[in-house]
């Protein structure tokens, strides 16, 4: 393990393994450098790039520092982007795609993104973020009920009751609820983009990147469309359907879809 220091000082850890181009992971909601997809993702990244997994701040090793605003998450992966050197390549997933577009705005050292289902809603075809879902959430985490705000994070992407009830009996739960208080932040990242509104004209032209766009074959139709709007939205972007494929998507059937677009000599 490695760390880097963001613009306020907050040290974030990260581990760096492979050969070749530099290309960064960045996580969704709950998950870590040792803890979710990514590391399985980088296993199969790392013949043909120099693979980045980062715990974002509040997560594993990783430092935090108050008040959290997207803008110092921003703020961190564009230090571990400057740790890379030279043109950079990123992918996120879920939350953690929606933070890598935001950098992409201000980073122009990321060379290439590719994003897999940000979390977006952008019509009716499921409900909008309730407006008293980030005080409630909030509340909770304040309160120390982080098993409260885990099972509540959980109903809201809509994790099947019974498998909430017995999570808390699994060997995964603690990390949950170790990462709980960071729930707060991928709300905040994500609120503005949970209404069931369209994007405004013109949100997206900051992002001159070129970007890949993924959805799962077998994702709700909320969020291939709201995947779908994205693509349509970004000046430069290639849209993918990965079949067979939902928001928990394999890192056998993405990885070779991501080699291709970030290096297609790999």
């Amino acid at each position: 393990m490695d760390t880097v220091r963001s613009a306020d000082g907050t040290a974030i850890a990260f581990t760096k393994a492979g050969q070749g181009p530099p290309l960064i992971l960045v996580d969704g909601a709950l998950c870590s450098r040792q803890f979710g997809p990514m590391p399985g993702l980088a296993q199969q990244l790392a013949p043909d790039f120099t693979v980045y997994t980062y715990d974002r701040r509040g997560r594993g090793e990783s430092g935090d520092t108050a008040p959290y605003s997207p803008d110092r998450e921003v703020d961190d992966l564009e230090a571990l982007v400057a740790q890379a050197g030279g043109a950079v390549y990123v992918h996120g997933t879920s939350s953690g795609a929606a933070l890598a577009l935001e950098a992409a705005k201000r980073v122009p050292a990321i060379a290439k993104l590719a994003v897999y289902e940000p979390p977006f809603i952008v019509d009716n075809t499921r409900s909008a973020l309730p407006d008293d879902y980030l005080p409630r959430l909030t509340s909770l985490v304040s309160a120390g009920r982080r098993g409260d705000a885990v099972k509540m994070f959980m109903s809201l992407v809509g994790t099947p009751a019974i498998f909430t009830s017995v999570m808390p009996l699994t060997p995964v739960w603690g990390k949950l609820k170790a990462a709980a208080p960071t729930l707060v932040y991928d709300i905040t990242l994500l609120a503005d983009h949970q209404r069931g509104t369209p994007f405004t004209p013109g949100e997206w032209t900051a992002v001159k990147t070129p970007t890949l766009v993924a959805a799962g074959g077998k994702s709700p139709a909320w969020m291939t469309n709201g995947t779908r709007a994205l693509a349509d939205a970004l000046p430069d972007s290639t849209y993918r359907t990965l079949p067979g494929q939902n928001h928990m998507v394999k890192a056998q059937a993405i990885a070779p879809v991501l080699a291709s677009f970030f290096n297609p000599r790999a």
